[in-house]
Formats: C-alpha cells, structure tokens, sequence
C-alpha cells in the first residue's frame, strides 16, 4: 500500500534507467555531478564534510501534551515548507495535520522573522475546510461524512510586479488514510494578500478542480474582489509558466495553464547565464526550458550523477554568481547536503548541511525520519540583504527548520580558530561555527553576569541536544585550548569531540550527569577530575593522530594522558554537544513508525553550558 502512493511518481522517471539512456544524458547539455564524494547511509551526517558556518535552527517544536499556538495547536505531522523575503521580512509557511499524512483536518500556518533567527509563532493562514456531506470522488470508494479537506502545495508564495505578496495553498480531498489529495480531484487551489502591515486579505479561490461544484465552495473566487491590484497580481501569477509548472498535481490533469503535464512532482528551478531555465523534480529528474517554462521536453530524465529519491530537491543561483542544489543525496531522508556549481549545470563536490535525525517523537501516516523536503526562496520572490543561502525543511515531517548556508560556501578553514567570544564583532561570533539548534536546546553566543559574552549551549529537551561545531585545518598534532563551565555537576552531558573531516571522533571528553569530567578511553570511560558547578575550567589538549597519544591539562595542573579510542588521519573539527551520539534510524529501520515517544512534549531541568574561548594550533 505504501508503494502504490509513489506510483505516479516512479512512472514519471523509470524510463531513464537504462544504461543506453544515461548515457545519453551524460552527453547532453543538462544538470549533472561530477565529483567523486557520494554519501555514506550508515551515518546521520553521510560521512561529509560540512559547509562552514551553516546554522540550522529549530523554529517550531510539535507538542501534543502541551498543546499552544507556539507549537501548531498540539498537531504533530507538520510539513511541506515554502519560503518568501519581502518588506524587510522572512515569511515561512507549512501544511499541518493532526497525527499523519493525508488524514484530516488540515491547515496551512505562517511564521514571519526579522532575522531567520527569531520567529512568530504560527498563524493560521488556510483553516480547515469542510467537505460537504455526501461528497463522492471519482475512482474513489466511500462518501464522505464529517470530512475535511487535506492541503497539500508545492508553491506557497508570489511577489507580484507591483510588490503585492500573495501566499497560496491547495485543497485536496483524501477519502481515507491511502487516498491522494494530489491527483487532480480535489477542491481547488486558494489566495490571500498578505499586508505590509502583517494583516491579511480574504481567502479567494484562484483555481478550482473541474470536478468540484463551485456552487458549494466556501471562498469566492478571486475575480469577485474589488481590490484591482490584487485581481492583477493573481491574473499575473496565472500567466506565469514557471508558478504554473508547480500546480501540475493538484490540478487537472488536462488544465491548459500547465504547461508540462507528465506528472513530476515538486519542481525547483532556476535561471541559467544564457536565460534558459533549469529545472529539478523529485529523484533529481531534471530538463531545461528554453521558453522561461511555457515549453519542456516531454521526455525528462535523471540527472546524471545525482542520488536523490522520492524526496525534493532545491536549486537556486546563490548571490556569488554560481548555483547550489540542496538535498537528500540517498534512498533515505538523511542526510541533508548541497552542491555548488559553476554554470548551475556541472556539479562538483558534496557538502553537508545538516546530519541530524532528532527521534521522532510522535509516530504517524506516511512519515519518513530525517531533514527534508528542502525549500529556499524562488527567484523574484525576495533576497535577503544578508546575501546568504536560506532554506527551510522539515524534520520527521514533525518539526519546523531554517538553515542559513553562507555564501560563497567553503569547505576548508582557511585558519585554525583564535575565538574569543567577548571579543569577536556583535553577531559574528558565530560566523565560522556550524550550529545545530534546537528550540529546548539552543546555541547562542550571550553575556553572562559578569557581563563578557560566551557560547551558551543550554538543554532541556530529553529528545534533542545542542550542538556547536568549529571547522579547523586539517591537524596531525593538535594543540587545542579553551574554558568551559558547567551551570551544575548533578544532571546534564557535555561531549567535547575531536573529530576528522568524515565526523569520525578521535578522542572525547565528557562531563558527565554525576560531576565527572571523562576521557573516553575504548569502551570505558576514565577520570580526569570532579568539576564543580559554576567553576571554570580551562582545558589544553595535545591530540597526535599519529602516536594516538592524548593529553589534557586542566586549569594548568598536572597532565592527563590517554590514548584516542578510533584512529583518524588528521583533526579537522571541534565539536561541543549536550547529548550522546544517536544511530537511529539506521538503513534497517522500518519506514513508519507507529509510536510515540514518552514524556514527549515535558521538558526536563535546563543544564548550561558556557565557553568562553577556543583556540586551536598545530604542534
């Protein structure tokens, strides 16, 4: 049962995987990779080396004990993001479901954010919507009674030329649990303006199924408005091939604004230098538009060299000229990467974005584990001042999540680390640290009492850590140097890992829950010291990958010394992280998850953790 919802969407691309035809692709002038970096399953993080300087942070948590605004009124399956810039602004919206997909009701909620850090809780922008009594659908067993609508969109913003922001969702009907809401027999698609003053316009109908009754829609449609401008920004949006292109699910399957109407799903796209108009589907199937999308090869195919499944992918032109596409580079939802090209054609290397599975807290209908369905800004609909890469996904199809990608992206430190939080430019502390942040833990540079400026991790989330990590140059022997104090010795974990460019650990000190602080040697764990609550400790590893020998001197005292417990070439990353490493899911789990998760939504005492430095050096 659970194949036959991909049906479609495997029909659209089987037909590339012939050899013959591949090899045809590879000759032809189209998205494809070329480098040599492929992704290893068995680990969150796939084994890659990370972008440096992304932060990923958590924007809404799903909670169903505590059940508020903040938190999607307790629904858990949350999903489907797309994002806008515009008015000095980020706008994010989401589709969300009480349990699981496709099983009713349905809403669309907005956040808004200044800064892609901080955000507004989520609004209701599209409610439920009531299927009338009696409804039957086409090929469909079973009539409907006390039904709602399911929403479900793959575009949810549109800046008109006049700089009118319109946000859009789609009404799709689900008559039970295994039922498409995408397949062209729904109710229709709908429109409001979103105000510079943050207020909305009413919800019209911009386009309905043609097997719906109009007479029993709850919304007008759009042309009943009396606003003009706004009657021009949706005539505009509905003369646009690419906004069309994205509306081939939902809509009829015969609907002449579409104009490619095989059924590929989920299409990202972008300008290339000559004009032509790249674009990206699930299972990374791809072609190129020579017209600005009114015409497509009716034949596309999978782009050579791409690993992706039936998961999306993004592709934008990042603000340095060149291009990224964002993804899941494997069968499974993990991990989430990128690749940057030149001519947004040739791919070439393959870079982390984020490599964590927080658990899934609540199971649920069709969903999947990891960071996906990865959404950025589509062109014309805003750019941050900022310049970098913004993008939004969602974890386990549960929780909300932006990314802010650097631009241009690198790879390698060009310097070992000389941070000094207190003194670094107001914020920019955090410029050269990959951060994983979740809302019950996040990562944040803050003043203390004593008024100086330190990286905070704090964690209350019995599911979720926090986690900072400093990109060095690759080190043979590493002299590392920084202080840490722990708010308390009686609960909480700090890892401290010193890790290659794979994120192999090749030592880790640890303090533990009962005032320890702990070298990892093998499988067992060895003293260093008692640490105290509220004292700082300044720490001096001396870390050499080719004798494996470590030592650690604390506060200038006596040396330590240890053996690493897993041989690496070199030390490239620092990594401070409040929770323990996790292996699941693996390759192995099974695909639902049919649980929740105890105490899910209770948060536990609150442990900090500060640093005040880091400093890094090769001997």
């Amino acid at each position: 049962m659970i194949l036959s919802k991909y049906k479609s969407g495997l029909a659209a691309f089987m037909f590339v995987a012939g050899t013959g035809i591949f090899n045809t692709l590879q000759a032809q002038d189209v998205v494809h990779y070329t480098g040599t970096t492929l992704s290893n399953i068995d680990y969150h993080h796939g084994q890659l080396s990370p972008a440096i300087g992304v932060h990923n942070i958590q924007i809404m948590r799903a909670n169903r004990e505590q059940p508020s605004q903040e938190n999607s009124y307790g629904w858990t399956y949350n999903h489907a993001t797309n994002m806008a810039y515009w008015n000095n602004t980020f706008f994010l919206h989401y589709l969300s479901d009480p349990v699981g997909e496709h099983i009713p009701p349905s809403q669309t909620l907005l956040m808004t954010s200044k800064d892609g850090y901080n955000w507004t809780k989520p609004d209701i922008i599209f409610p439920p919507y009531k299927v009338p009594d009696g409804f039957r659908k086409s090929g469909v067993e079973g009539v409907a009674k006390d039904l709602y609508a399911i929403m479900h969109q793959r575009m949810g913003f549109f800046v008109s030329k006049k700089d009118r922001l319109l946000a859009l969702a789609y009404y799709g009907i689900a008559m039970d649990a295994k039922d498409d809401p995408n397949d062209g027999k729904g109710i229709g698609r709908v429109v409001r303006e979103i105000y510079k003053d943050g207020t909305y316009g009413p919800i019209y109908f911009i386009r309905h199924n043609s097997t719906w009754d109009q007479k029993k829609s709850e919304y007008p449609m759009f042309t009943k408005s009396k606003d003009k401008g706004f009657v021009e920004a949706c005539r505009q949006l509905l003369s646009d091939p690419l906004m069309m292109q994205q509306w081939v699910e939902e809509a009829d399957r015969d609907d002449k604004l579409i104009p490619l109407k095989k059924q590929y799903k989920a299409l990202s796209y972008y300008t290339l230098p000559d004009g032509r108009v790249a674009g990206l589907w699930k299972h990374a199937v791809t072609a190129i538009s020579n017209d600005g999308g009114k015409t497509w090869p009716e034949n596309a195919g999978r782009a050579p060299g791409f690993v992706n499944s039936n998961a999306k992918i993004w592709g934008q032109r990042t603000s340095d000229g060149k291009y990224a596409t964002v993804y899941n580079p494997s069968e499974y939802r993990w991990p989430l990467a990128l690749s940057v090209s030149d001519d947004g054609l040739n791919y070439k290397n393959l870079l982390l974005v984020n490599g964590e599975i927080s658990p899934m807290r609540y199971g649920g209908n069709y969903k999947s584990y990891g960071p996906q369905y990865i959404r950025g800004i589509l062109e014309n609909n805003g750019t941050p001042p900022d310049n970098n890469m913004w993008l939004s996904y969602s974890m386990n199809k549960e929780d909300i999540w932006v990314a802010k990608v650097p631009v241009p992206v690198v790879d390698k430190a060009a310097q070992h680390a000389n941070d000094n939080f207190n003194a670094l430019p107001a914020n920019e502390e955090l410029k050269l640290w990959n951060v994983y942040s979740p809302l019950w833990a996040p990562v944040k540079v803050e003043k203390a009492t004593d008024g100086l400026k330190y990286l905070t991790l704090t964690d209350k989330d019995r599911y979720d850590y926090a986690k900072a990590e400093r990109i060095i140059p690759a080190t043979k022997i590493l002299v590392a140097e920084f202080d840490v104090t722990a708010a308390q010795n009686d609960f909480g974990v700090l890892d401290i890992e010193f890790q290659d460019g794979k994120g192999t650990p090749f030592a880790r000190l640890t303090l533990d829950s009962v005032g320890n602080l702990n070298f990892k040697a093998g499988s067992r764990y060895k003293g260093v010291l008692k640490y105290e609550a509220g004292k700082k400790y300044t720490i001096k590893a001396t870390l050499n990958t080719e004798t494996r020998m470590c030592t650690i001197n604390v506060n200038g005292e006596k040396n330590w010394n240890g053996i690493a417990f897993s041989p690496v070439a070199a030390i490239e990353r620092v990594v401070y992280r409040t929770g323990n490493v996790r292996r699941f899911p693996h390759i192995d789990t099974p695909a639902d998850q049919t649980y929740d998760l105890p105490n899910a939504g209770s948060p536990e005492r609150e442990a900090k953790y500060t640093i005040g430095q880091l400093k890094t050096s090769a001997q």
